[in-house]
């Protein structure tokens, strides 16, 4: 037999396991979302539980479905592997193309863990040669449709977060932040950067997307750094400074902590009526298609949110070692969970006018979706209502679609931003597009 024949035959043999001997998770759509939610006991299995649809893409005209009174547009298609986005004061939309490029050096991918997720990164697009590159979006006429489509910046290294700060535009690379400088309108930016600051990267980067947002006064950059594990499977040497929130001063050119024990923030938007810093995060993985739940919290300055020791506050995660009783006192449970292994990626707090007054003030998070969970988790942008700078029960489904009727994957949402005009935009990175969703239809 070949190596490769009988890597699938194990592959094969594993997912029937997995298929016979794990439990399925609840069917309820809204189980892990809110203030409060349920915990049930932790499972642990010999196989994990894997799921790894078939992706089929998006057919001709095909497109995700929002609530009634809503158009969904493609703003842009055609983009490679499309992650993050961010619209510039004239309304031209930065879209940052990225990918996962797994190491060798990471042990959490070794194993048949290792080897489904790498089968599901395949499968979407994701395990291949990073694109590097962002692209300057830019609808003249008003239409809902980028019909420019410009290359602003390549040679980066896997490019996600990007802010801007008077002249200076901020890109958050898998390593470090750069910067650039910015002229009002500008196409195309040459070089690859400024260094700014260092942020924990390779050779092992388990989580490598960093995003970065400016402070609302502009003296401030935070940027968030993931886990290099699941739950320290590569050694808690190497998840020093990372699993955190980091705070940048600008004037005096000094990086510190922010907060920590977050698996892998990628989202931070800051809530309007009070300035409070937001973020969403992906829990960890393998003790149960429904625990723990990812989340959307409030982030406070010097707090830690328990990854790895804990989860949802002072609940004990058996497998850290060595165990830290005096880390998990000191844990914070989130604010509102966002269900298990949705995969809650972006985040947006809606500040535009377009929308219908229910929207105003709210979250938009995107849901790249689960690949260990069953029933598949996800696979949508979710909307969460805000008063008086808190989340709010219940939770709604506002663009979803993203799995087809047969459970396969059209597309993955990921970035969300509020363009110019106050509509939504959403980067999908399966599908190669940026959704466009608004209350009015496009001019003719």
């Amino acid at each position: 037999m070949t190596r490769h024949a009988l890597f699938a035959a194990v592959g094969l043999a594993a997912l029937s396991l997995a298929a016979c001997g794990s439990q399925k998770g609840s069917s309820d759509p809204w189980v892990g979302y809110g203030p409060n939610p349920p915990l049930p006991k932790p499972q642990t299995a010999l196989i994990p539980a894997v799921d790894t649809p078939k992706v089929v893409g998006w057919a001709a005209g095909a497109t995700p479905k929002a609530p009634p009174g809503f158009t969904v547009a493609r703003y842009a298609d055609g983009l490679d592997h499309p992650r993050w986005l961010y619209v510039l004061p004239n309304g031209d939309v930065l879209v940052a193309e990225s990918a996962s490029e797994p190491s060798s050096a990471d042990k959490s991918n070794q194993g048949i863990k290792g080897f489904f997720q790498k089968l599901v990164m395949k499968r979407v697009g994701s395990a291949k040669p990073s694109p590097n590159k962002i692209f300057l979006l830019r609808d003249s006429d008003g239409d809902g449709v980028a019909e420019s489509r410009m290359l602003f910046a390549q040679g980066l290294t896997r490019p996600f977060g990007m802010t801007l700060v008077g002249s200076t535009l901020y890109v958050a690379n898998d390593n470090g932040v750069v910067s650039f400088p910015y002229a009002n309108g500008q196409t195309s930016e040459t070089g690859t950067g400024q260094k700014v600051f260092d942020l924990p990267g390779g050779p092992i980067n388990h989580h490598w997307t960093k995003n970065v947002v400016a402070s609302r006064d502009g003296t401030k950059l935070y940027a968030t750094v993931g886990s290099n594990s699941n739950v320290g499977d590569n050694g808690l040497e190497n998840e020093v400074g990372r699993a955190a929130i980091w705070e940048y001063d600008i004037a005096t050119a000094k990086p510190r902590i922010f907060a920590s024990g977050i698996r892998n923030p990628n989202g931070i938007d800051f809530e309007p009526t009070t300035g409070v810093m937001w973020t969403v995060s992906n829990e960890r993985d393998e003790i149960g298609n429904d625990l723990p739940p990812d989340f959307l919290t409030s982030v406070k300055d010097g707090a830690f949110y328990g990854w790895p020791w804990s989860y949802w506050g002072h609940n004990v995660d058996v497998r850290a070692k060595p165990a830290n009783p005096g880390m998990v006192a000191k844990a914070i449970a989130p604010d509102f969970g966002t269900g298990p292994h949705t995969a809650s990626l972006g985040l947006v707090f809606y500040t535009g006018a377009q929308f219908p007054a229910s929207y105003r003030g709210g979250a938009f998070i995107g849901e790249h979706g689960s690949w260990n969970r069953k029933p598949l988790n996800g696979y949508q942008v979710v909307f969460i209502p805000f008063a008086g700078g808190k989340p709010q029960n219940a939770p709604q489904a506002f663009l979803t679609g993203f799995l087809d009727k047969h459970n396969q994957i059209q597309g993955r949402p990921v970035g969300v931003v509020v363009d110019k005009t106050g509509a939504l935009l959403v980067a999908d990175d399966v599908g190669g597009v940026v959704w466009r969703v608004s209350t009015t239809p496009a001019k003719k």
